[in-house]
Order: structure tokens, then sequence, then C-alpha cells
């Protein structure tokens, strides 16, 4: 447990997997991260000083996390552990807790524990850390795919120091996999193959920013190739193709955790392209949230609660359209159904906007709680009664219909508010004649007033 490659045979490296032999072992061999690594960053500085603090590396699969865990390993005079969150428990934390201090006392060593995976401790496993984070018997370098802020209790996460590292973008990947294509110790260099730029930059393509993922798949098309070349006789292949990597490669489903922070990134990204009456962007974030597999009926809630909440009575159909959507798709079924949610989300995202009803409910709600349950005018209330009648229940109410246009100038409202508006209609789309018809029945009741 006390050496970073545990259970890796030194003899022979390449039975390892090409990502593992390819990991970075020195800061400048990084790839892709050069704000937190390059020359004078905040973690370049940390470890060639040899003060590296606890940390949290928060990134997606395949960024460097475990790799830089490697060179803070190497490149330190720090007593390295490392542990996965995902086959350690309590007891193993307290075993390397308890050699951290022993290690302080009699070498004056520090200890730095690097965790795999810290999100999938538990609270009770994280509390474990806290103590010892604070009096500095261990440094903690936590690697996490998911949101420290969701996932790591808040009590580790004010202990140490965030860092964000990036999703690799295609050209970085590439980078990395012309290096490993040419590498005849560590590489695929040594099988004699030649790969095209098309086919390196379909396997970047496929890997989807992970660069693990990326030399997986070109040790795959490598085998692939070569197999190919002995079933020629000893032909000698000059060229791995794009053909040849397709063939081999499998796309990549695309990362997405339903119960993580992708989750709420992605539909909150699809509610602002509505909003922001973007129809493009709107269905490119629900094509990407269908094809990782969320539930089609939560983007089909959202929708509705949009139609309510940002277009309202700008347009009254849209809550229809929206509803109507959910209908097709439990008729249909997918793939059948999926066009009702991209018809409604195009309707949705060039619909007029806006939120007037809910600003509205804001505003009431907010008003009923400072002055709590105002009684009901006695005009408006019904007299089923002659008691009720003789209180005065109903006395003065004028009947809507019995007047031009059905506009009232009379108040509806308890006496203490009765100037209020909480519905404040915009200009924009139907709701623009809805206003003007407001506008006419305030302007009767203020001419009854006067």
């Amino acid at each position: 447990m006390d050496l970073f490659d545990v259970g890796i045979d030194q003899e022979d490296p390449m039975f390892r997997p090409l990502a593992d032999r390819m990991r970075p072992e020195r800061l400048d061999q990084v790839v892709g991260q050069d704000h937190v690594v390059g020359p004078g960053k905040l973690l370049h500085r940390a470890i060639t000083d040899d003060r590296v603090f606890s940390t949290l590396l928060w990134g997606p699969p395949g960024c460097g996390k475990t790799t830089l865990a490697g060179i803070i390993a190497r490149e330190t005079r720090s007593h390295f552990v490392q542990i996965s969150a995902v086959l350690s428990g309590v007891k193993d934390i307290r075993a390397v807790i308890d050699g951290a201090k022993e290690r302080r006392r009699l070498h004056g060593k520090r200890t730095i524990l690097f965790v795999d995976e810290i999100h999938r401790f538990n609270k009770a496993q994280q509390d474990a850390f806290l103590h010892h984070v604070e009096t500095g018997v261990i440094v903690l370098v936590g690697a996490t795919t998911e949101n420290p802020s969701f996932e790591v209790i808040p009590a580790l996460v004010s202990r140490c120091r965030v860092v964000t590292l990036n999703r690799l973008d295609r050209s970085a990947i590439v980078s990395i996999l012309e290096r490993a294509a040419a590498d005849t110790d560590k590489g695929v260099g040594s099988l004699g193959l030649t790969f095209s730029s098309e086919a390196l930059d379909h396997i970047a393509s496929v890997a989807d920013g992970d660069v693990r993922v990326a030399l997986t798949s070109l040790e795959t098309v490598a085998v692939y190739a070569a197999a190919g070349n002995r079933d020629k006789a000893g032909e000698t292949l000059v060229d791995v193709t794009l053909e040849d990597a397709e063939a081999a490669v499998q796309k990549k489903a695309l990362r997405y955790d339903k119960a993580g922070e992708e989750h709420y990134n992605l539909i909150s990204a699809f509610h602002k392209s509505l909003r922001g009456s973007d129809p493009d962007a709107a269905i490119y974030w629900l094509a990407r949230m269908l094809a990782s597999g969320e539930d089609p009926f939560y983007i089909i809630r959202r929708m509705v609660r949009f139609a309510t909440e940002d277009v309202g009575v700008a347009d009254p159909s849209a809550l229809g359209v929206a509803l109507n959507a959910m209908e097709s798709f439990r008729f249909l079924g997918s793939p059948e159904g999926d066009d009702s949610l991209f018809q409604a989300a195009v309707y949705l995202a060039t619909a007029p906007k806006s939120n007037s009803v809910y600003m509205a409910h804001k505003r009431v709600a907010k008003r009923i709680q400072e002055t709590g349950y105002l009684p009901v005018p006695l005009h408006v209330r019904n007299a089923p009664t002659g008691l009720m009648k003789e209180l005065g229940y109903n006395k003065g109410y004028k009947y809507a219909h019995d007047y031009k246009g059905g506009y009232v100038p009379q108040d509806y409202l308890p006496e203490e508010i009765q100037e209020e508006r909480f519905y404040l209609p915009t200009d924009r789309g139907y709701e623009s004649v809805v206003k003007q018809r407001l506008e006419a029945w305030i302007d009767l009741k203020k001419k009854r007033r006067s």
C-alpha cells in the first residue's frame, strides 16, 4: 500500500497497459494542464519547492489526476501512501494515520496520502481525515471526478485547496497519441506501424477528452493492425488507416452521471438555451441528454415548468405544447416519440418570453407572508343565508357581465393592499394584449375613485 506502483510487475513493464506505461513521470511531460502545472503555476511551485498542501484534484476521467499524484510521489521528499476509496475503509485510514504519526515522531518525515476517488468515501470516512489534515499529520491529496461541493463534506473542502483540471481537447490527445505511437520503449513504436493522422484524430475524437481511453484505443488499434499484418504472411503494414481505427475502436458512451454534477450542468444549459431563444442550442443539449440515458420524462417536466415560468401568458399555447409533447411521448415511446420532445423544445425556444406570472407568484407569496391572512372584502363574499345577508355579505357586488366589456370598477383585494400590483405584464406576444386590457380596467377604477 505504501508504493505508488503497487502490484506492477517491474521485470516486464510491457505487461502493463499502454495508458499506464505512457504515464508522465515529470511535470514537463504533463499535457493540457498548464494552468496549474506550468512553470510558476500553483502546483508546479508546490511540487518543485516540496511544499505540497492538502489538495482536491477535481476533473473528468483521464485528465491526469492520478498522474499528478505519481509525480508528487517522485518529486517530493515526503513519504507517499496511496489508497483507493473503492477498496479501503476507516480501518485502512487509521492504519495510515498511525503510520504517519510514528513516521513524524521518529524521523520527522511528512506523509502525503493520495486517495483515489475520494468522493466514494461516505461522510464518516471523510470525517476521519479532518483532525489529521488540520494538524498536519498528513497532507491529503484526493482525486475526484465529481464536484467537491456535492460529494465531499464541507469541512474537508475547507481544509483543502480545490484544483480543477481540464478536460483535454482533441489536439492535446493527438499529441499524446503521436508520442505513444512513436515510442519504441514504452509505446507501440516497436510494432513497426505508422498511424495516419486521420486514424489518430478518430481515436482522439472517440476518447471524448479521456487520455486513458485514447491510449487504450491506440493499443487496441495497434494489436488489430499488427494481427492483420501477420495474416498477410509477414508483409510490412506501412500505414494504419482511418478504416483500421474505425474497425478496432467502438464509440465511447458520452460521459454522464444522472446523480452528479453533469446531470445538472446539461439540464441547466438546456433551460438557459430555451430562455435565451436559441433553438439550435436547445435541441443540442436535449440530444446530449437523451443520448446519455437521461429520463425523457424528467426533460419533459422541465419543459412544462419552463412553459409557465419563462413563457407564461406571452404565449399561453406553450403550456399546451409541452403537455402534448408529454402525452405524445407517453403514447409512442422512444425513439418514435423523441421528435415530440424536439418539436416542443423548438417551440418553447422560439416563443415570446415572459416571467411575469412567475414573478407575480413570488410577489404575492411574499406579501401574504408579510400581511398574514387579510379578511375577504364583504362585497365579494357569497351570502347563502339570511344572517350573512344581514351582516353585509355580497352587498354592493357588481356582476361583471352587466358591464360593457366586462370591466367592473370595483375592488377585489383586501382594503390594506387595494393599490398593489402583483402581475406586471410585458409587451411581448399575447401578453401585450393582456396588458392593454388590464390597464383599461385599472383606469376605470381610478376614475371611479376620483
